[in-house]
């Protein structure tokens, strides 16, 4: 007698390929799942290595922050330095220029004249004062014209303020400029 296989054998088949399917189907899956995993851990890494590195160049910049704000500080400090030696230094060249403007006002100051009051703005100087007579005023203009130190004289106001026994006594107020001559060249 032959053999006949009457057992569903195509449907073992279908069923033993569907095994072989969903088994696959299982292993890629699985697969899938451990790339994504470790991209993820991957991507995780690099993601805290760049927060690290974030981290670091904020710190960084803080830290220069800091440092730019001590400069700044500095450099405040040094310009009020510079500032009071330039004050010192300028202090220091004027000295000698108040003794000579005063030696060269007592010069220039006439007999019968007399000052009152020297005020100074820069190198304009206003004086107030009495004078026995308008000439006296004049002669006291063309010494401070004649000067090398003292120029510009300029008669603001000139006025009969009262009279000492039988002279009058004038007031009057005078600005002009000082200067300072430069020396030869040698």
């Amino acid at each position: 007698m032959s053999r006949i296989n009457l057992l569903p054998w195509r449907e073992e088949r279908r069923s033993e390929l569907q095994k072989q399917f969903y088994t696959a189907l299982g292993l890629v899956a699985i697969v899938a799942g451990l790339v994504w995993y470790v991209t993820h851990l991957y991507h995780k890494d690099l993601i805290a290595v760049d927060r690290q590195r974030i981290s670091y160049v904020e710190n960084q910049i803080a830290a220069v922050d800091e440092k730019i704000k001590e400069i700044q500080q500095l450099e405040k400090e040094k310009a009020n330095l510079l500032s009071r030696m330039r004050t010192i230094e300028q202090l220091q060249g004027n000295r000698p220029l108040i003794v000579r403007f005063f030696d060269e006002l007592i010069t220039s100051l006439p007999e019968g004249v007399s000052v009152t009051r020297v005020s100074q703005a820069g190198s304009s100087i206003t004086i107030d004062g009495l004078a026995q007579s308008n000439a006296r005023v004049s002669s006291f203009m063309r010494n401070l014209e004649s000067s090398d130190w003292l120029t510009n004289p300029d008669l603001k106001i000139i006025q009969q303020s009262g009279a000492a026994g039988d002279r009058r006594i004038n007031s009057f107020k005078l600005t002009f400029t000082q200067i300072i001559p430069v020396a030869p060249a040698g």
